[in-house]
């Protein structure tokens, strides 16, 4: 479902989210599995919270942008493995 290009992973989960799913321990599982040095930015359709705290958790450090209403980017390098 996730993949990398280029040493970045974007992923857009705000039509999944508004479908009722809750994708965060996917998220979280492939952003394990990712190779270190990898760019995640992640489109929720909310802060997501839960998510960051997850990131954070992991070591990650998160920067949250708002695009427009309803509408968050979070960004996040994988600096170690964990």
């Amino acid at each position: 479902m996730f993949e990398i290009v280029d040493k970045k992973a974007i992923m857009d989960i705000r039509e999944r989210i508004a479908k009722g799913e809750h994708p965060r321990r996917e998220i979280l599982n492939f952003v394990k599995a990712a190779p270190i040095g990898t760019i995640f930015e992640i489109h929720l359709p909310h802060r997501g919270e839960s998510l960051i705290g997850s990131l954070q958790s992991l070591g990650m450090n998160v920067i949250v942008n708002e695009i427009e209403p309803m509408h968050f980017r979070l960004m996040a390098v994988k600096l170690d493995n964990f």
